[in-house]
């Protein structure tokens, strides 16, 4: 009998031995904490709340994200994790066993993924929604108003003289249109949307050249080509360069600019030659519309490399290489000194646009003033060679 209560409470003993030793303050805790972007989370403040006894033991992060927290007694806690500046604050459950090291880790940037977005990202990718819609809106008001202007230009130019000054006043009406509702959808692309941005940059820029606003036309082109430099956007710089070169009255200044012009052609040609021809000829255009046809024959040879195919280049570049045309007094009769190559551009321009085309209607008719102009001579150079 005493024997039998001697082993009894040796097994109380023991029993009681057990519970103490797991009640007993002898815990660890190494923790760390990452922040948002998986990065060390240094000054978060970690209170672990026994769930029994409601003992609480405080830490602090260090500048590598970890704490460490001795003389814990065993059981749950609640780990809360706050930062006051960053407005954070978590809390979740630990179980600490005194008999060994507990490792506590916390990435905030796992815990959003799992929670998804706050109530403030909601907010704020519901704004950023709104804000493209409202972009759009603006830029589809603005492709309306441009594609409006272009089919009243293709009318101007069948248009009777008593129609043309109403077609050309609504025509105004629609390039302004199209320069308001692209300046607003400009402001509307999020700032890191580097392809919209070009994008809307350079229809701006089309619109202001509509407007005839060429200095602002020419910076919205600059912003679309140093985003993403395309043929397109460099043909619109040029184009508009020239003309205020073109417009200048000061001579340093117009030279400045036909040099900017030509910087600006010479890069849509290292992107893209044929399309760069088109940048070459916009310039000969210019300068042929502001009657300044001497400076034209440069930019419209250049064309005309680039894209040999294109009749109305040829065209073009006859008539500037026309207008250079010096006349001589020999005696009593009267010479002309054509510019060689003038001919032949016009015989370009009528094999190219084929016969009764406006084109080689209107290049054949200058070649027969120049083959008069030189006395008839060589009067084979405007036919074809028969087969």
């Amino acid at each position: 009998m005493r024997r039998a209560i001697s082993v009894f409470g040796a097994l109380l003993l023991a029993l009681a031995f057990a519970m103490a030793a797991f009640a007993q303050d002898s815990g660890r805790v190494n923790g760390e904490i990452l922040d948002k972007e998986g990065k060390p989370y240094a000054d978060v403040t970690v209170s672990m709340k026994n769930q029994d006894s409601g003992q609480v033991y405080t830490a602090k992060t260090d500048k590598n994200g970890k704490f460490i927290q001795l003389g814990m007694r065993g059981g749950i806690y609640v780990v809360t994790s706050t930062n006051a500046k960053d407005g954070f604050n978590f809390s979740e459950k630990m179980l600490v066993n005194p008999d060994k090291d507990t490792d506590y880790k916390l990435n905030v940037k796992e815990v959003l993924a799992q929670q998804g977005p706050s109530a403030e990202e909601q907010k704020k990718q519901a704004e950023q929604a709104e804000k493209f819609k409202n972009m759009k809106a603006h830029f589809d008001a603005g492709i309306a108003a441009m594609t409006a202007a272009n089919d009243l230009r293709t009318q101007l130019r069948t248009a009777s003289a008593d129609q043309k000054s109403a077609l050309q006043d609504k025509r105004s009406t629609d390039c302004q249109t199209a320069v308001t509702e692209f300046t607003q959808a400009e402001q509307g692309v999020p700032e890191k949307e580097t392809k919209n941005h070009a994008l809307v940059w350079g229809n701006l820029g089309a619109a202001q050249e509509c407007a005839g606003k060429y200095s602002d036309a020419a910076s919205s082109f600059q912003k679309a080509s140093d985003l993403i430099p395309t043929p397109g956007y460099y043909t619109g710089l040029a184009t508009n360069t020239a003309n205020l070169g073109a417009a200048s009255t000061d001579p340093k200044e117009s030279a400045a600019k036909f040099t900017d012009a030509n910087a600006a052609c010479d890069k849509a040609v290292a992107l893209d030659p044929a399309a760069g021809a088109v940048c070459w000829k916009n310039l000969g255009i210019v300068l042929s519309n502001k009657g300044r046809m001497k400076d034209a024959i440069t930019p419209l040879q250049k064309a005309t490399t680039s894209d040999p195919k294109d009749a109305q280049s040829w065209f073009m570049l006859g008539n500037a290489m026309t207008a250079t045309i010096e006349p001589k007094q020999e005696g009593d009769k009267m010479t002309y000194i054509i510019p060689p190559g003038t001919k032949e551009a016009y015989q370009k321009a009528i094999d190219l646009g084929g016969a009764g085309s406006p084109v080689a209607t209107q290049a054949q008719a200058a070649l027969d003033g120049l083959n008069a102009m030189s006395g008839g001579e060589d009067t084979s150079i405007g036919k074809k060679k028969k087969k």
